[in-house]
């Protein structure tokens, strides 16, 4: 009897969680932000909230580093008390989502990308700054948000409707720093090659990367790019060839969020890209991160990477690794005629909706957000890319990027058409880590089409309890 009572009770248990899971599975779009009643201020004040104290959490990274050294800094000018978490990428944002999930203010601030405020926001996690940045008396006059890039900033912008694009909506956090995504290449293999001039169009760029197989001996291959079954073998330099190609992730149909990722142009892209990887990729492609083609890069096994800007720029200082000096950098291969762009990433900092000490927190992130400390990391520390156009006219930091060959010209051939190019909508880290699976499938053979219409379909049964009305 004991033991039919308590079977009875979890039985209960179990139908109750699943009947609330089923009755929030239709996510609205939540596209109606609940307004924050904020004190009002007399004039703006960096000692005001002298003698609080914030919980910051960190994810382990250079604009980290630079935050930290600057603490001191701005205790002395705020009075503010902050106690920091540093936490390795691996494990952060797991550890971060545990603690907003939590909802009792801890941490205050905390560093995030852009991607995962899709999945923040809807939840309740983070704070609009909307009414911090537009109040005269919460917000320096020199702070200047309109100095930010257009494209970084959309980033993290959105009306939580599914479908609607970046740059919408309400600000849910600001950028510390990008990546845009770029072709690099060794200027030794090339030379070595009699190639003179990198590849402006994708042909170009599977021809020389053919031709570069096996140019600094065995084991040295054509070109570097991510192939691990996650999200992160997408956004970098697939996502930005999608992009550039026409192609698009979703479109809003009869009000349902749709795939469309077995159209032509993703059909067509994809192809392209499988070409690359099989005639010029690493042997292992599948087990390849934004840590291996870096590495590769480097150390002169791979002659080209299409990925992160910072490939170049981390790898090119002296003693950093064995190409350094060599490397130099070029705009995406184009498919078509047009402008072309990059896909981005963006770190950046956000306010946790459940904090207590919101102006404190808010003073935090506008120190931290400055032209003044944004000026500092990118030429005293390791801040690339700086997500200010006014450090990017610095003298200090046009020397520092000069000594890599093209950097500079091409961020400014194609940061005008720059932003996240994915769709914004909750269930991005699954449909995209989906979306890696398909690749792999194809690049071991699968008919392009079939798989992508399959990959289609089941993105569409994942989205479907998304509402965008």
């Amino acid at each position: 009897m004991l033991l039919r009572k308590f079977l009875a009770i979890i039985i209960s248990l179990v139908v109750g969680i699943v009947f609330s899971a089923c009755s929030n599975s239709t996510q609205s779009s939540g596209s109606s932000v609940e307004k924050t009643e904020l004190k009002k201020l007399d004039g703006f004040d960096w000692k005001r909230f002298k003698g609080e104290e914030i919980n910051v959490m960190l994810n382990q990274h250079p604009y980290a580093e630079a935050i930290i050294k600057r603490l001191p800094e701005f205790e002395k000018l705020t009075g503010i008390k902050v106690k920091y978490s540093v936490t390795p990428e691996e494990s952060y944002f797991d550890k971060l989502t545990t603690a907003l999930n939590a909802k009792n203010g801890n941490p205050d601030v905390f560093m995030t990308g852009s991607y995962q405020l899709w999945e923040y926001a809807p939840a309740g996690y983070i704070q609009e700054l909307d009414p911090f940045v537009n109040d005269k008396n919460r917000t320096s006059s020199d702070y200047d948000i309109n100095d930010f890039f257009e494209g970084v900033l959309n980033a993290d912008k959105w009306d939580l409707v599914p479908g609607h694009k970046v740059g919408t909506g309400n600000l849910w956090a600001i950028p510390l720093g990008f990546e845009i995504n770029v072709l690099h290449y060794n200027k030794r293999a090339f030379e070595q090659a009699g190639i003179k001039n990198p590849p402006k169009t994708f042909d170009e760029l599977i021809e020389i990367a053919t031709k570069l197989n096996g140019w600094n001996g065995e084991g040295s291959y054509g070109i570097a790019i991510r192939g691990t079954r996650s999200w992160a073998t997408i956004h970098p330099g697939y996502m930005t060839s999608f992009s550039n190609h026409g192609a698009k992730d979703f479109e809003i149909e009869n009000g349902k969020l749709v795939s469309k990722l077995n159209s032509s142009k993703s059909v067509e892209i994809t192809k392209k890209f499988v070409e690359l990887i099989k005639k010029a990729g690493p042997k292992d492609w599948s087990n390849y991160t934004w840590y291996q083609s870096s590495s590769d890069l480097g150390a002169g096994k791979a002659a080209m990477a299409y990925d992160a800007d910072i490939f170049s720029f981390f790898n090119n200082k002296e003693g950093a690794s064995k190409e350094a000096g060599n490397l130099a950098v070029a705009p995406p291969p184009a498919t078509k005629n047009g402008n072309l762009g990059s896909n981005m990433w963006v770190w950046s900092i956000a306010m946790n909706k459940s904090s207590q000490k919101k102006d404190a927190a808010w003073l935090f992130m506008q120190y931290f957000t400055s032209k003044e400390h944004m000026i500092w990391g990118a030429t005293q520390a390791n801040v690339v890319d700086p997500a200010r156009k006014s450090v990017w006219e610095d003298q200090g930091f046009k020397e520092r990027i000069s000594k890599i060959e093209g950097y500079e010209e091409t961020f400014n051939s194609v940061i005008g058409n720059s932003t996240i190019k994915f769709t914004p909508q909750p269930e991005f880290f699954n449909t995209t880590t989906e979306w890696a699976a398909a690749l792999q499938d194809i690049v071991n053979g699968a008919d392009a089409q079939e798989r992508l219409n399959q990959l289609a379909n089941d993105i569409n049964k994942r989205v479907e309890r998304l509402r965008v009305k």
